[in-house]
């Protein structure tokens, strides 16, 4: 497994960490969980629609498609309105989405990156599903605290994995913008009888033995192969394992909160 170092057992990898904080009002905008990602309605720049909410993104992506039909340039700076909030100079990329675009409902404008979500501490429930942006600091949540390392501007956190061949040790991105509860750049898979989607954003074609994070095991957990945000990262950890908690993401604190629902 790429980016990862040699571990003959999985360990408590993640050590909790306190955190408190003063409320600040934030109200909850609305969004959905399609896909096997998290989607909001947002308008940047002049493209409203629906853009993939992800942290494993380290920039804001507009659609190739959507950036053709407005005429716009590769590569531009716009202000963002999402989940009541407006955030002034977020940095635009055009790229190709086709390999994220199918299986939704209506198209998919773009995505919002880390750029973005890192001037909030971002509270996501899943079901049903909300999303806050809380400028300051945010009220008390309750739940483990999770260190995290900022790698080429993707938040991600250590884990254990294990597949057929061997265990190890890596970076993992926090992806809301994937099914898979593991991502990784190589492994040995068991196939999934379930989900036989062969994309490793919108599916989970695989089954990986054992994942181990923050000192629990969870086996069995439905995995897919595809590259990596960044090369210093083993893969990602997407919704199918971050959806049964609520969450709490600061980026800029370094902290990912899991609590229960």
């Amino acid at each position: 497994m790429r980016a990862m170092r040699a571990f003959p057992i999985l360990l408590p990898l993640i050590l909790a960490c306190g955190w408190t904080g003063v409320a600040r009002a934030a109200e909850a905008g609305r969004c959905w969980f399609e896909n096997g990602a998290v989607v909001v309605p947002a308008r940047v720049g002049d493209v409203a629609g629906d853009w993939i909410l992800d942290p494993a993104s380290p920039r804001t992506l507009l659609h190739e498609t959507k950036a053709q039909m407005e005429g716009l340039p590769a590569a531009f700076t716009a202000a963002a309105s999402l989940a009541g909030r407006r955030v002034e100079g977020v940095d635009v990329t055009v790229a190709d989405l086709d390999s994220r675009a199918p299986g939704f409902t209506t198209p998919i404008a773009g995505v919002i990156g880390a750029d973005v979500l890192a001037r909030f501490v971002v509270d996501l429930d899943f079901s049903p599903c909300r999303v806050r942006l809380i400028g300051g600091r945010p009220p008390v949540l309750k739940g483990s605290r999770l260190r995290l390392t900022q790698v080429d501007g993707v938040p991600a956190l250590e884990a254990g994995v294990a597949d057929d061949r061997q265990a190890g040790l890596g970076l993992f991105a926090v992806d809301w913008g994937s099914k898979a509860a593991v991502r990784l750049s190589q492994a040995r898979l068991s196939p999934s009888p379930t989900d036989p989607v062969p994309d490793a954003h919108n599916g989970a074609p695989g089954r990986l033995r054992a994942l181990s994070l923050a000192g629990a095991l969870y086996e069995e957990q439905t995995a897919a192969v595809g590259p990596s945000p960044a090369p210093s990262l083993a893969g990602t950890l997407g919704t199918d394992f971050w959806s049964r908690w609520r969450l709490r993401l600061d980026i800029r604190g370094g902290v990912l909160t899991l609590a229960p629902k």
